[in-house]
């Protein structure tokens, strides 16, 4: 038994000795105390229970009266050492520290709950992540979107939930039509010199690097000859052709589309497999379309009145959805359009039909086929227009994809309009649909830091040098690529790694600047709570001090380095006596003492803060907020730096201190390790 169920079986105890003897009462939630010495956890239920009594029965009570009753009834449970009732009624419950440290080395042996593939869909959650446009490399403003929906699925899994990720391509929309204009406009290529060119290019310009540098080459192309910048409405026919083309499929133009954004997918694949970001299944947009799933949700919409046809208007020709709290500006007015007036269909369209695929409501389904397979074996499918012939059906069979309890959605906060849209346009199609089934996890902007922006290339002015931060566009080709920032912090890291430890092979240096790279770049993107603008700074992230995650993998680097100075006979030991305290009430009473001695807080502190990651895991799934878990991950690591400094573990003389210090390193090294791994940040060896 852990501390949460702890401290749940008392919130249970609590709320039936209030039903017992005073009045209904709620489930009871427990509060951690700020202070060690204030307790464990507390019930401030008293006051409500008086407030009860007096609105339901007319009577008066004290709350410190009532408190000494719920006093007797903690008293009695297993686990509990004492229960003070201070002030004017609050309860304050202290465990019994030899008790919760057999109780936690005995939890910390159990397997954890794992998730299981073909669990009933119903109880599937859905987190839909990355989602970049398939038309050039991603940026890192798509990193931090990977790497939160990343760890919020680590998040779910650690709590016992299975959850299903899609990486939804929006392989028909303008920015891949932008990218094909490219190559048929500019660089006047067909499908066969494409894909020539992409057999030629070199590592250092993979593919998606050179649709970048063409993306930004369209932006000028569509203004060509204008003074002011302005897009030339000529030009920008061929962007609506060429979207029109895409969308009907089956002839050149859509073929060169696909052939670059499924290799652009590969690259994104490929970039976020750096940081270990995988996905279950690749939703196609093209597949919404051809397979009419478009179609289905767009007769519904019409059917129950969510959208109307406008004649007239700055929309006019549009079917749009009326929205009440519309402001009227032109962007939530390109916001709320569903279908353009010239036929093509908008995002928020298309997202309509996917949530509802999504929840399974819809009626419909894609067809499969295997796209990418990882190294241990895991297989990423992507949808098709195509049934499966029967040898691939026998070789190849998918998973049920779709059909989620709930689906959280990953998309930057400039989107909250167009996600408020979709979610109205959904329950409009299924009325008794409650809102919580579909919910929009947004984020802020990534900038860069003026030092970081400078580290990578860009000419800065005095003026750009003084701002916090260093916006992109990746319009106009001014944006960090993922893979770049990844080399730059392995380049950093890998000479930081030389200098500490010239003896290790190349290989060992550079796996261990990997890691320390990939451990800097993701704590760095979630250390901040989803609302806030990150501006990333090299220095910042990659320093072994302060809030880092170099400085949380040290942390549990030293903690190992304890454990392969013991041998495995000392570890069994240690651990085989704090499993059998509870026979052995002399071995109890000496671990008490051991608590209630100099320092003794501390180390209850530091098991406690370590028993704790199963809480903070479940507030971090309840509040999608990863930030919560890699604060708690610092503090852990914080709180065990200073342990390491202040005892001696290994030559501590006093048996019974020395084999509670070894099991409450052995907790902190398993707890950090696995809050770490949550995070999707792994352990070296050494640092």
């Amino acid at each position: 038994m852990n501390l949460l169920e702890l401290q749940q079986r008392l919130g249970a105890r609590v709320r039936s000795t209030i039903e017992e003897k005073f009045v209904s009462f709620p489930p009871v939630q427990g509060e951690i105390p700020p202070r060690t010495e204030l307790g464990d956890v507390a019930f401030p239920v008293a006051f409500e229970v008086a407030k009860r009594l007096k609105q339901e029965k007319g009577e008066r009570a004290n709350p410190r009266a009532i408190a000494e009753a719920l006093k007797a009834a903690l008293e009695a449970e297993a686990g509990v050492a004492r229960v003070e009732v201070a002030g004017a009624g609050y309860l304050n419950v202290f465990y019994d520290r030899a008790q919760s440290l057999q109780h936690l080395v005995d939890s910390s042996d159990a397997p954890a709950a794992l998730p299981q593939d073909d669990a009933s869909e119903k109880s599937k959650v859905i987190v839909e992540h990355t989602n970049i446009n398939p038309n050039k490399a991603a940026h890192i403003g798509h990193l931090r979107n990977g790497v939160l929906g990343d760890t919020f699925v680590r998040v779910l899994r650690a709590t016992g939930a299975t959850v299903e990720v899609q990486n939804y391509i929006d392989n028909t929309g303008v920015q891949v039509a932008d990218v094909v204009v490219g190559f048929m406009h500019i660089e006047h290529m067909a499908l066969e010199d494409v894909r020539r060119l992409d057999e030629s290019l070199t590592p250092e310009r993979p593919f998606d690097y050179y649709c970048w540098d063409l993306y930004a080459q369209v932006g000028l192309f569509y203004r060509r000859g204008d003074a002011e910048g302005k897009e030339d409405p000529e030009l920008l026919k061929l962007r609506s052709d060429t979207l029109h083309a895409i969308e009907a499929g089956d002839n050149p133009t859509a073929e060169l589309a696909d052939y670059i954004a499924t290799r652009i997918v590969e690259c994104h694949l490929k970039t976020m497999g750096r940081l270990g970001i995988r996905y279950d299944v690749l939703p196609r947009e093209s597949e919404i379309l051809s397979l009419r799933f478009w179609d289905r949700a767009f007769g519904r919409l019409k059917e129950t009145g969510a959208i109307r046809f406008e004649t007239e208007g700055r929309n006019a020709n549009c079917w749009v959805m009326p929205a009440d709290s519309h402001t009227g500006t032109d962007e939530h007015d390109a916001d709320k359009i569903i279908v353009r007036s010239n036929g093509t269909v908008t995002y928020a369209g298309k997202d309509i039909a996917y949530q509802l695929w999504k929840l399974g409501e819809l009626g419909l389904d894609f067809y499969y086929k295997p796209f990418q397979q990882y190294v241990d074996g895991h297989v990423v499918w992507v949808t098709t227009s195509q049934p499966p012939t029967d040898e691939a059906m026998v070789a190849n069979q998918p998973p049920k994809f779709g059909g989620g309890s709930i689906v959280y959605n990953v998309i930057d906060s400039r989107q909250s309009y167009t996600q408020d849209i979709v979610q109205r346009g959904v329950q409009a199609v299924v009325p008794g649909l409650a809102r919580e089934p579909s919910v929009h996890l947004s984020y802020e902007m990534v900038a860069l830091s003026p030092a970081a922006s400078e580290e990578l290339g860009f000419e800065l002015s005095a003026e750009d040098r003084a701002r916090p931060h260093i916006e992109m566009s990746g319009r106009k080709g001014l944006g960090v690529k993922v893979d770049d920032l990844i080399d730059r912090l392995e380049a950093n890291a890998l000479n930081e790694v030389d200098t500490r430890h010239a003896e290790l092979s190349p290989e060992e240096k550079f796996e261990t600047a990997r890691t320390i790279a990939t451990g800097a770049l993701r704590y760095f993107l979630l250390k901040w709570t989803r609302n806030s603008l990150i501006a990333f700074d090299f220095k910042e992230a990659l320093s072994f001090e302060g809030e880092t995650g170099p400085y949380c993998q040290y942390a549990a680097v030293r903690a190992n380095s304890i454990f392969r100075k013991l041998d495995d006979d000392t570890l069994a030991r240690a651990r085989a006596f704090a499993k059998g305290l509870a026979g052995s009430e002399p071995d109890a009473e000496a671990v008490r003492q051991i608590f209630a001695g100099e320092g003794g807080d501390e180390l209850w502190s530091l098991l406690t803060q370590a028993a704790r990651l199963e809480e903070t895991t479940a507030q971090v799934a309840a509040q999608a907020e990863p930030a919560y878990l890699a604060k708690y991950t610092f503090q852990l690591a914080k709180a065990f730096n200073l342990f390491y400094h202040r005892h001696r573990i290994i030559a501590e003389e006093n048996e019974t201190r020395r084999v509670v210090l070894i099991n409450i390193a052995d907790l902190v090294r398993r707890q950090l390790t696995a809050a770490l791994a949550t995070l999707g940040i792994s352990v070296p060896e050494r640092m």
